[in-house]
């Protein structure tokens, strides 16, 4: 049953209904049909929107109820989608159409990149093959390829580390338009049919050993912000959306980081959350620093997100003393670090000293906080108090972690390297119930999406479409 046929026959069982119970001005049944199928309609689209990384709130969270739990390379697999670049953004879905990043090479194979953490991955010179930054746009119910539109061609005038990509930025839409950001390159405005609105120039920046760029943009109201913290001159910038004029630039002295700004609607504000390797910042709309937080890793890679009134930030970088996760209230002002020793102030609700992971972004369902390892390991916290509730626990099995986990229906998913995603019966139940397996000739690096009862996950090759098919 499509959920227009089920709009429709709500609003005539309503109508009908009215009628039975001697309601006979027109007008009313009218106003009672419109009201409910502009209801169905707006619950159904809010269902059928995945807009940014990590979704609505940047949680990783579906409430659809029919989201495939098994699949393999066989089973529940609706379509797949070979591409023929590289990049490791995540899909992004509004309207019915996919929105992908990708960079193509005018002639051989990027250098193949290995599993897990490693030294040695570090490149000093760019390749000197000719690129093509490209985004392509899918039909979500077959896959077939809408649109697709080269948005630079040239050669890379910075390396990558070879587990990073030319394309890791996650776009970001609005629903009309589809912002898409290459780090070094540029960030490009389109129509979702695929037509130019507006662009601006990236200079080429240096990061740290030559990993090159990943921080996503994201939206709020009329504002398109982004993130470049680099070794040469890092900045929060606040667009205007319609035209990409800049409304503000923030410098910043920070470091390279990779992890995406969280704009956080709490009961006080809205600000703007930027976690970073000296200082987790937070900054008002205006980009005035609201207050500063320090005890990061050296590296900060996950993103930021919210629940129940308070934000929740985490910095773990595996060779570093400290890898803390932060659980902070609204409406901080000035430094609120903690001093020697504690684990708590005004400000900051709980703090798991060592507790946060490298790459992947926690998740928080159901008022536990599942934190996934890179290698393997996964631990479960109370969000409220920061408790632990499951102690660190090898995943059987599972190897080499990047992507961030994801939650539905009482389960949490985790997705290895290799293809795998074991999957986790959720709450204090903690338990393994599923392995489910992809083709291990790829390598599995994007975060998935979840769209309707639509999973998407993205290969070093391919684009799949899970569903219950039975």
């Amino acid at each position: 049953m499509t959920d227009s046929y089920r709009m429709r026959s709500s609003s005539d069982r309503l109508v009908s209904f009215l009628r039975a119970r001697q309601f006979r001005d027109a007008r009313a049944i009218a106003l009672f049909a419109i009201v409910l199928t502009v209801s169905l309609t707006q619950r159904v689209g809010a269902e059928d929107e995945w807009r940014q990384f990590r979704g609505p709130g940047a949680r990783g969270v579906s409430e659809n109820s029919n989201l495939p739990e098994q699949w393999s390379e066989t089973d529940n697999i609706l379509w797949s989608w070979d591409d023929s670049g590289r990049g490791w953004s995540s899909p992004i879905v509004t309207a019915g159409r996919i929105f992908l990043t990708t960079v193509t090479r005018e002639e051989g194979e990027p250098e193949a990149a290995k599993p897990g953490l490693y030294f040695g991955g570090d490149r000093s010179e760019p390749p000197k093959v000719v690129h093509d930054w490209r985004i392509v746009c899918l039909d979500l119910e077959t896959g077939e390829l809408l649109w697709e539109r080269s948005l630079h061609k040239g050669l890379p005038q910075t390396p990558r580390h070879i587990k990073n990509s030319y394309a890791s930025e996650t776009p970001v839409t609005d629903g009309q338009r589809v912002y898409a950001m290459f780090g070094d390159v540029g960030l490009y405005c389109l129509t979702i049919d695929g037509e130019p609105v507006w662009s601006m120039e990236l200079p080429p920046c240096e990061t740290r050993n030559d990993w090159g760029t990943a921080a996503s943009p994201v939206l709020h109201g009329e504002r398109l912000y982004l993130i470049s913290d680099n070794e040469d001159e890092s900045y929060l910038m606040a667009l205007d959306k319609t035209n990409g004029d800049i409304i503000w630039r923030v410098e910043r002295d920070e470091p390279s980081n990779w992890s995406t700004p969280y704009v956080w609607e709490n009961e006080l504000r809205t600000e703007i959350i930027t976690p970073g390797r000296g200082l987790i910042r937070s900054y008002d709309l205006d980009g005035n620093l609201l207050y500063k937080l320090d005890g990061c890793s050296p590296i900060t890679i996950a993103t930021p997100f919210s629940d129940a009134g308070l934000l929740y930030v985490s910095s773990g970088y595996v060779m570093s003393p400290n890898r803390p996760i932060f659980a902070i209230r609204p409406g901080a002002s000035g430094d609120i670090s903690l001093a020697e020793g504690e684990t708590s102030n005004d400000y900051i609700v709980w703090c798991q000293l060592k507790g946060a992971p490298y790459n992947p972004s926690t998740l928080l369902y159901k008022e536990l906080l599942y934190v996934l390892y890179d290698r393997g390991l996964v631990a479960t916290f109370d969000s409220v108090t920061g408790e632990p509730v499951h102690p660190q626990q090898r995943i059987s099995g599972g190897r080499n972690f990047t992507t961030s986990p994801w939650a539905a229906n009482d389960r949490v998913f985790f997705l290895d390297e290799f293809g795998t995603t074991y999957v986790y019966q959720a709450g204090k139940d903690f338990a393994l119930l599923h392995k489910n397996k992809l083709p291990s000739d790829e390598m599995y690096m994007a975060t998935p999406a979840m769209v309707g009862d639509k999973l998407l996950i993205r290969s070093s090759k391919r684009l799949y479409c899970i569903v219950n098919e039975s």
